[in-house]
């Protein structure tokens, strides 16, 4: 999951920036405003990198996908690109823990010695004669 998570959190940063410069020249905020609320945003990106695994680390991923989608207010493409990036959000999420599952079990049955068929060496059980 945190590879994935990773990801979408390194193509949101390059979002946040490049709507930062389309801010900066379309709305009636200051400079400073428009940055010092942009760097929180690509801050947070990087620093959940490497909180996602810990206890809130998605919430708060959440929380970033919200507060993309809401600077639709102020950059009207946000709306579609925070949607955007809310899905892959979700499903980075999803198939993250899904793959991680895999993992757990495929490092369960390796740990065990036996392979992915059920027996061992990865073949099929022995028929009982």
């Amino acid at each position: 999951m945190r590879m994935l998570c990773a990801s979408t959190l390194i193509g949101e940063f390059f979002v946040v920036a490049f709507a930062g410069l389309v801010a900066m020249q379309t709305s009636d905020l200051s400079k400073a405003t428009v940055w010092t609320v942009c760097g929180v945003a690509m801050v947070l990106c990087v620093l959940l990198c490497g909180m996602i695994t810990r206890r809130g680390g998605v919430e708060l991923g959440w929380a970033l996908q919200i507060g993309l989608i809401i600077s639709g207010f102020v950059v009207p493409a946000m709306f579609f690109l925070g949607a955007c990036f809310a899905g892959l959000w979700w499903a980075s999420v999803h198939y993250g823990r899904k793959i991680d599952e895999a993992k757990a079990r495929f490092a369960a049955m390796a740990e065990s010695g036996a392979g992915p068929g059920g027996g061992p060496e990865g073949g099929p059980e022995p028929d009982a004669a």
